[in-house]
């Protein structure tokens, strides 16, 4: 059986200390629940390898859980069987992964699990091992099962990394150039604004309409003329925020309706707008303050839409590989 060779070796360390198993990770759950009744059945054969129904449950409980506590009905059905299916899928690519290394013939020196699990006892249990082995007999794993997870999700991530050399990727300048013209607003900080607001209602139905028309300008005119818009919001406004003198904070776009919004985030600040006659109510607006809305430049921008756009290809590259494995592999799901 032929040793690792040197490439396989440094993405092997690349990702050594990434992520933790499935397995290890329930092993940090905070209490042992009880482990409901389930019969096991075949979940799908991969030239050869069994996948376990409760392997596919094992990997999707957490996201079920959280389906649980959004969905009742038809609907939750719909998304358990879609997380099911998507751990399923994830199965049977590890599965063929670690099939791909075997053929392979590579091999894992048993230090690298060993040094992997004595890092999480002493990051996650304070270096007890005793404790670290109670919590895995708690969620109804050995110590060798555990150690076989890790083992697997090692060589998963070491196959992927051998598979893909980030090192050689280039980006072409125009592809960068077109990313960031189609997707400046992911370079664009949010805007928000400062606002106070005073709101008189029109009553344009009523025998009142022109008096509240002149109301308003009247509280226009007492604030063109110097008074404190705090103080004139606490003695007109009928909007929810007079008792904070018309303080609506800090708010983004799309909390205000649409014609207010364009108005007030058009406003330089400490500027007071005219009336905007909106809903059957008055409106008189103030922007106190600004932040955000600043869009970096490209050269700004360059260095993290290279390292996306690299990411794709990596993932693109994975996926080819993987769909050939797939092309090759005898897989029947049940």
């Amino acid at each position: 059986m032929k040793r690792i060779n040197r490439l396989f070796a440094v993405a092997l360390l690349a990702v050594y200390g990434l992520a933790l198993s499935p397995l290890c990770c329930a092993a940090f759950a905070a209490e042992p629940q009880a482990t409901p009744q389930i019969v096991d059945g075949i979940a799908a054969v991969v030239n050869g390898d069994i996948i376990t129904l409760s392997q596919v449950r094992e990997l999707s409980a957490p996201r079920e859980k959280v389906l649980r506590s959004q969905y009742t009905g038809a609907e939750l059905e719909k998304q358990l069987k879609a997380t099911r299916e998507l751990a399923l899928k994830d199965l049977i690519d590890r599965r063929l992964v670690i099939q791909a290394f075997k053929k392979e013939k590579y091999e894992i020196p048993d230090h690298f699990v060993e040094e992997r699990m004595h890092e999480i006892i002493r990051e996650n249990f304070g270096g007890d091992r005793n404790t670290f082995i109670k919590t895995l007999e708690a969620q109804e794993y050995t110590l060798g099962e555990f150690k076989q997870k890790e083992m697997e999700s090692i060589i998963v991530q070491a196959m992927r990394g051998k598979n893909v050399k980030k090192e050689n990727m280039v980006v072409p300048p125009p592809k960068i150039e077109e990313y960031y013209k189609q997707h400046r607003n992911e370079f664009t900080s949010k805007e928000r604004i400062k606002l106070r607001l005073i709101m008189v209602p029109s009553r344009a139905d009523t025998a009142n309409a022109a008096a509240q028309r002149a109301l308003a300008e009247e509280v226009l005119g007492q604030l063109a003329g110097g008074a404190d818009f705090a103080q004139v919001a606490q003695t007109y406004s009928a909007d929810s925020s007079r008792d904070l003198g018309g303080d609506w904070g800090w708010i983004e776009r799309k909390t205000l309706a649409a014609p207010l919004e364009k108005i007030a985030f058009n406003m330089p600040v400490g500027r007071i707008s005219n009336i905007i006659e909106y809903g059957g109510n008055y409106y008189i607006l103030k922007v106190e303050a600004k932040e955000g809305g600043v869009t970096r430049s490209l050269a700004e921008a360059r260095p993290d839409i290279e390292k996306k756009l690299i990411q794709e290809q990596a993932h693109d590259i994975q996926e080819r590989w993987l769909a050939g494995l797939r092309a090759k592999a005898y897989i029947r799901t049940f």
